[in-house]
């Protein structure tokens, strides 16, 4: 059975930083297409970060030079390092996962969901 499990979410300040992981067991890791999403209040889900199984990356405009992902596959564990956090960053953070080596950008189809993380910054 799938299972992604977010953590790390929390309350911080405008210019913080927060780390975010997920914990992913059930299936072959590394051969996945893994990603981080967000839905702000009131808003609708977009893409922030996916990492294809080799290692490629893509990142929203909105995040580029301040988010980072990354993987550890021995570990089975997603993270999404956050820096200068900015109050528009707040939302409810989900990983998922793709059936699929490769990912398809930010819009993605995605196979698995976690059931979020909450990430708020004031200002």
């Amino acid at each position: 059975q799938v299972q992604l499990v977010e953590s790390g979410g929390g309350s911080v300040q405008a210019g913080g930083s927060l780390s975010l992981s997920c914990a992913a067991s059930g299936f072959t890791y590394r051969t996945y297409c893994m990603g981080w999403f967000r839905q702000p209040p009131g808003k609708e889900r977009e893409g922030v970060a996916v990492i294809g199984g080799g290692g490629s990356t893509k990142y929203a405009d909105s995040v580029k030079g301040r988010f980072t992902i990354s993987k550890a596959n021995a570990q089975n564990i997603l993270y999404l390092q956050m820096n200068s956090l900015k109050p528009e960053d707040t939302a409810m953070y989900y990983c998922a996962a793709r059936r699929d080596y490769y990912c398809d950008g930010l819009t993605s189809r995605m196979d698995h969901w976690g059931k979020g993380t909450l990430v708020t910054i004031s200002s």
